[in-house]
């Protein structure tokens, strides 16, 4: 085998893999909107009734103590922080993505609008001069005693 039929083989296969990465990210959006639009507020109830109850059968308030208490309160805390952080960042990337889709739109209706582009800081807010006061007797005494 020469080596531009190597050559031909390898775009090949980078094209089938593109395309087969492709069709993952498409069936990967249509999953993720199906299961989000599967979980109706009843399903959540429901299904929070059901673990709850297979929860409270298995009986784990024996082996719960003090540390134990914490511990599980450290850890249901650390998941919903991550889990909010996780929503937060899908936010922002459905943010992105919306801000990428409109932003030619925007700059071609900025272009033909004819507006002066305002200043972002006003020029005057660096022309305040700085005033140095000394402080009252009292701040400066708790100011040595904190050192």
């Amino acid at each position: 085998m020469n080596f531009e039929a190597l050559q031909r083989r390898v775009e090949r296969a980078e094209r089938l893999v593109e395309g087969r990465a492709e069709e993952a990210r498409g069936q990967w959006q249509i999953l993720k909107s199906a299961w989000r639009q599967g979980w109706t507020p009843l399903r959540i109830v429901v299904a929070g009734g059901v673990t709850g109850f297979l929860v409270g059968r298995s009986e784990p308030l024996r082996a719960m103590t003090g540390a134990r208490w914490l511990q599980m309160v450290g850890s249901i805390s650390g998941m919903i922080a991550s889990l909010q952080a996780a929503a937060a960042a899908e936010q922002a990337e459905e943010a992105a993505e919306s801000a990428e889709a409109t932003a030619p739109d925007a700059q071609a209706q900025g272009d033909d609008s004819g507006y002066a582009e305002e200043p972002l800081v006003d020029e005057r807010f660096d022309e305040d001069p700085v005033t140095a006061v000394q402080p009252r007797p009292a701040e400066a005494a708790t100011e040595l005693s904190e050192r």
